[in-house]
């Protein structure tokens, strides 16, 4: 089974899905808003099942190669007592790679090299939909009609075809957080991969590149909407005391170069992934809080099932179905764990609540750690079939 498709949204998700696409042989357009692709975002980690999800769509290699692998790192408090060690090593062996560091540009530009140029129609904002014709769906993009025999909504958080599909969905909220980030401008002296840091109602982290330069990020309890005229110097403020290597993070760091977003998330879940001819993918169909690293990895993971489902057929209809039935429960499943992560994390910020939290942590053996990420990490994508030789 082949066709034309559709993709709405050229980020991480979008993007893996008509590299999956185009492998099962059909003919690809994605179609992105933005009229340039700047890769706003700062760094990401990546864990074994997103890794393998980009294997199975033919990029894991260049994405390992250009990734800083996470051996050494954990959990500390603000003075720099380790709460809690991650074992990078503990997890290669339990699934044959490491979590990996990359900046989010970096991936960006490796999943856009993975398809022609001709198939990326950019500063094209989908405006309507229509679904008259069971066997085709037509959009208005910029001025632009496409007809295709299936679109993938991977429009991000804000989905406005997640909107049009579910008009009664309420769609993201707030989750309370907000976070602040950055990669810094030059190399950092760090002696850990990847770090976090809790203390009341507040995170700091970093993961390590390959360039020796690092990503960190500083998530906060507050109102949604809250700026700040020079969000540097707040996190400097906010942060002042923190342990070493903080104060070098944001030295190495340009004012110009902080990003701030408010978390949002879909705490309803949706009642499907597939409409029609129509499915999502990723965020639109299932954003989720950072808190366990793992919203790029399902995104992933959405792509490679896709691809899967629609190269065992018959029908465009019936492997979205499939595809429906194999990524709406665990992706719900992981979102509901990041957004309890998240509780018991950053969001906590009742000393005791604190105090009771760290004791547990300290005491809790390595093991622990190591099968918390494994809940989430260790799964095996589908094969592809049917794909043109």
């Amino acid at each position: 089974m082949g066709g034309s498709a559709v993709v709405v949204g050229g980020g991480i998700g979008g993007l893996a899905a008509a590299i999956g696409l185009r492998l099962i042989g059909w003919e690809v357009t994605v179609v992105e808003r933005s009229r340039t692709l700047d890769d706003a975002g700062a760094g990401i980690s990546l864990h074994a099942n997103g890794l393998r999800a980009l294997d199975v769509l033919g990029v894991g290699s260049a994405v390992r190669d250009a990734a800083r692998p996470q051996y050494t790192g954990g959990t500390r408090t603000p003075d720099g007592r380790l709460l809690a060690r991650m074992d990078g090593a503990a997890l290669e062996r339990e699934l044959g790679t490491p979590i990996v560091g990359i900046p989010r540009a970096v991936l960006h530009r490796l999943l856009r090299e993975a398809l022609p140029s001709e198939s990326l129609a950019v500063g094209a904002e989908v405006t309507s939909v229509e679904r008259s014709d069971a066997s085709r769906v037509r959009l208005a993009a910029g001025g632009t009609a496409f007809e295709a025999d299936l679109v993938v909504a991977a429009d991000g958080i804000g989905s406005r075809l997640r909107s049009q599909l579910f008009p009664g969905h309420p769609g993201p909220a707030y989750s309370g957080s907000t976070v602040l980030r950055a990669i810094t401008e030059s190399p950092v002296d760090l002696s850990t991969d990847f770090e976090l840091t809790w203390g009341p109602g507040a995170e700091f982290g970093h993961i390590a590149f390959t360039d020796g330069r690092a990503e960190w990020h500083a998530v906060l309890n507050a109102p949604a909407g809250v700026r700040h005229p020079d969000p540097l110097a707040e996190v400097r403020r906010r942060f002042d005391g923190w342990h070493d290597p903080i104060p070098a993070l944001l030295a190495a760091t340009r004012p110009d170069a902080v990003l701030h977003h408010d978390v949002n998330e879909l705490v309803v879940p949706l009642p499907s992934y597939a409409v029609g001819r129509i499915a999502l993918l990723g965020d639109a169909a299932h954003a989720m809080t950072p808190n366990l690293g793992q919203g790029a990895c399902q995104a992933l993971e959405d792509a490679a099932t896709l691809a899967a489902a629609l190269s065992a057929g018959p029908t465009v209809e019936s492997a979205l179905g499939r595809y429906d039935a194999e990524r709406r429960p665990r992706s719900q499943s992981v979102a509901r764990a990041a957004r309890q992560a998240g509780r018991m994390g950053q969001q906590l910020s009742r000393p005791a609540a604190v105090a009771l939290r760290n004791t547990a942590l300290r005491l809790a053996p390595p093991r622990v750690t190591v099968r918390t990420i494994l809940r989430h990490a260790d799964w095996t994508p589908p094969r592809l079939g049917s794909v043109p030789q």
